[in-house]
């Protein structure tokens, strides 16, 4: 079987390590120079201490990616996402086409699996998410994701090809809430990266992580997803795992606006789009997210991290729920 990925990042490149171990892997992305050395070198900079396997070719030539392909898996960063698909789709010959980025879409507000349906609208298409690291895929280390698709008879035979020794693929039919929890879990994960990083403590990251789950869930099942969604991989698990590790970079975003320090503009970072993406819907929804709009202050500049705390902490009391 032949596994086409498009985005040649470091999570498009650590599958394409895990799934070459069963089957061909074409890795695409724009940059033709850059692609060209990683082919010839077998090292991508995006993974520096993985060697690729022959079995894997690496191209920015989108029809010989494309061409054969049983499978479509898009890593592309999701705000770039809708115009690159919209420009390789009609090159698409109806496989399934399997979202793999994490966020909401600034100008649309859509999340990864409803970006893919708007694009891609005749084909069959997923989302496949969960607490996972680049690094760790790429090294073998055991991972559980969550791959949702609202076809189930579908997503079974998905999940049976793509599924490694070492990458465990859970079924789910709520792409929905899959994709949200993936989006709105880097929102949370500033939100703790800033406490710590102003050093407000790890109490104080718990309680973050709890009522951001509750944030998340609330904002996911308005929506139309399933609640047990949002307590599984793509919700809680993805949560947890974010919100606790520096190697996430919407961690480390939230890490240098709690210590007043400068975050490399070249990185990445979802969060601080889905943060922006997520306030007018949330208030158009009237949906009460207080940690989620204190973000997208932070992110936006207007308010700090002590004014933020200090609102949340102001907030009425109230039950549990």
């Amino acid at each position: 079987m032949t596994v086409c990925i498009l985005g040649a990042g470091a999570f498009g490149t650590a599958l394409a390590v895990a799934l070459s171990d069963r089957h061909d892997v074409r890795l695409w992305g724009r940059d033709g120079a850059a692609l060209a050395e990683v082919a010839q070198s077998r090292k991508s900079p995006r993974l520096p201490n993985v060697t690729l396997a022959e079995n894997i070719t690496v191209t920015d030539d989108a029809n010989t990616a494309l061409q054969g392909a049983e499978f479509i898996l898009c890593a592309i960063p999701l705000q770039a996402t809708a115009e690159a698909l919209s420009d390789l789709a009609p090159l698409f010959a109806g496989q399934p086409l399997i979202g793999c980025s994490k966020g909401m879409d600034l100008t649309t507000g859509l999340g990864g699996y409803s970006v893919l349906r708007s694009v891609y609208k005749t084909g069959p298409s997923g989302v496949l998410t969960g607490p996972s690291f680049a690094v760790d895929i790429a090294k073998g280390l055991p991972t559980a994701l969550t791959l949702a698709a609202e076809a189930q008879e579908n997503v079974s035979a998905w999940q049976a090809a793509l599924s490694t020794e070492t990458l465990r693929l859970y079924t789910s039919g709520d792409p929905i809430g899959a994709e949200l929890g993936g989006a709105l879990k880097n929102v949370m994960a500033i939100a703790c990266g800033a406490t710590i990083g102003a050093g407000l403590g790890q109490s104080a990251r718990a309680a973050l992580i709890t009522r951001g789950q509750a944030e998340i869930t609330r904002f996911a099942v308005k929506l139309g997803a399933q609640p047990e969604t949002l307590a599984g991989l793509a919700g809680f698990g993805d949560l947890c795992l974010t919100c606790t590790s520096e190697k996430s970079r919407n961690y480390q975003f939230g890490l240098a606006l709690g210590q007043g320090q400068v975050f490399d503009k070249a990185i990445t970072v979802e969060g601080r789009a889905t943060a922006l993406a997520l306030l007018p819907i949330m208030e158009r929804l009237e949906i009460d997210m207080p940690i989620a709009k204190a973000v997208a202050g932070l992110c936006a500049g207007t308010i700090t991290v002590a004014q933020a705390m200090a609102a949340l902490m102001a907030r009425p009391l109230r039950k549990e729920i």
